[in-house]
């Protein structure tokens, strides 16, 4: 059945429709669950629930978080989850995604210091607990773009991905270059420590460097080819990021487990059978992870959000129009994190996207939970509709359904036109003027712009 919009009056039409399906989402009968702590290691979280990381775009030019970012980060503070799951920083300048995205360095560490304990004040205060701040540390890869222009360094040809973004073989990054990344995410985590993070996610999905790497099956070297020399520069950054972790720092990932385009061109998917997943690998990844390299909390995603939106987070409307219902995307996700995490049981798991079933979301991941499928939820577009839909949830017991996403997709256009970036429906003051800036200069895009 092709895409449709969200139409849903009641649970139980969705359930109904996903019955139609033959899907079979989980829903818990209220959301007690989410409001119960959740312990890793010896760091106790006040709740199942966290923030996802979503960009915001509006650092400094050197990086540092501006105005803006303090704001974002303060209200999520507020909101009352347990977690917050920072977008992506950069681990060095030619990595970043544009101009204003986020880049930590020792120069601007101090910005940093100031960031965490505003938004840690700011939790305190509002809920009487400062919430878990995981720095997520990222090299965009084939989509660099630290001059507002594309500047792709890629780990492989990928024909599949270059009908949307143009590279060549100048852009494929050497093994010398990846060897040195190595390092570099060992001093991110030195930094985001010294920054007052509480973790360091070396992270991995959504076709940014390190995901790609796990797919690079015709890359030839030591960082290609077989599974070891894939998951290579992964494993090696995390250990050396591993170096920095004591009883009050902690190193985890964000791992996307099923990229949505074929073999040999996707990670998690079944060779020689189209686009159906293959969990074999994510499993054994996740496994070693945990057993081998002392990982306790992971996040698990899916999908590449410029080139197969509807696997990262199904969604309403929009120019790009996938031929399957949400429904299908939020199965296939929830599904598959439900795979891995029973497959690794000790691991501590965050599944993700929920956003879709609006004031639905809720009751699914109190049910993804009961079932064990994962330990929390992050939200990701949730959070910027509505920064208090975790209190909503733990104190009132349902999210608020005027408050909730509407999954337009408004502001992952902010986000890719380099925009500072929000909800346009529910904080109209603040970001319709950088939607309407967005809209009348879309055509000045570079053609691979995904909209």
């Amino acid at each position: 059945m092709a895409h449709e919009k969200f139409h849903y009056k009641s649970l139980e039409d969705v359930m109904e429709a996903a019955k139609g399906l033959n899907l079979q989402l989980p829903f818990g009968k209220d959301t007690k669950i989410l409001a119960q702590p959740l312990k890793v290691r010896n760091i106790c979280l006040p709740n199942r629930l966290g923030i996802a990381p979503m960009e915001g775009a509006d650092s400094l030019p050197d990086g540092s978080p501006s105005e803006y970012t303090s704001c974002r980060y303060v209200r999520e503070a507020e909101g009352g989850s347990g977690l917050i799951w920072f977008e992506a920083i950069s681990i060095v300048e030619e990595g970043r995604s544009s101009r204003t995205q986020l880049l930590l360095t020792r120069d601007n560490l101090d910005s940093y210091k100031r960031l965490t304990d505003e938004i840690r004040e700011a939790g305190r205060k509002a809920n009487g607990f400062a919430p878990y701040l995981v720095m997520q540390a990222n090299h965009s890869g084939r989509y660099s773009n630290p001059d507002n222009k594309p500047a792709p360094m890629i780990a492989y040809r990928h024909p599949w991905l270059e009908e949307y973004r143009e590279a060549d073989d100048s852009c494929i990054v050497t093994d010398d270059y990846l060897k040195g990344l190595e390092e570099a995410f060992g001093q991110a985590a030195k930094l985001a420590k010294e920054a007052g993070f509480d973790a360091v996610d070396i992270k991995s999905c959504h076709g940014y460097l390190l995901a790609e790497l796990l797919s690079a099956y015709t890359r030839p070297g030591m960082y290609g080819g077989s599974y070891e020399n894939r998951t290579r520069l992964l494993k090696n950054g995390i250990l050396a990021a591993k170096a920095y972790e004591d009883e009050r720092f902690m190193v985890t990932s964000r791992l996307g487990i099923y990229d949505g385009y074929p073999y040999p061109w996707g990670f998690g998917v079944k060779e020689g059978n189209g686009l159906s997943p293959d969990f074999t690998e994510p499993i054994r990844l996740v496994k070693e992870l945990h057993e081998d390299y002392g990982l306790d909390l992971i996040d698990l995603t899916m999908g590449n959000p410029y080139a197969t939106t509807h696997v990262t987070r199904p969604f309403d409307a929009g120019k790009y129009v996938p031929e399957e219902h949400p429904f299908v995307g939020l199965h296939r996700m929830i599904k598959g994190i439900g795979t891995v995490k029973r497959a690794v049981p000790l691991m501590t798991v965050y599944g993700s996207a929920p956003t879709y079933l609006r004031q639905y979301a809720d009751l699914f991941t109190a049910g993804a939970v009961q079932e064990g499928l994962c330990d929390g939820m992050l939200f990701g577009r949730m959070a910027f509709a509505d920064p208090d839909f975790a209190n909503e949830i733990v104190k009132c017991g349902r999210i608020d359904p005027k408050r909730v996403c509407l999954t337009c997709g408004k502001c992952g256009d902010l986000i890719r036109a380099h925009k500072p970036t929000g909800c346009v429906v529910r904080d109209p003051k603040t970001f319709l003027g950088f939607y309407k800036e967005f809209a009348e200069t879309k055509s000045k895009l570079p053609a691979n712009f995904r909209g």
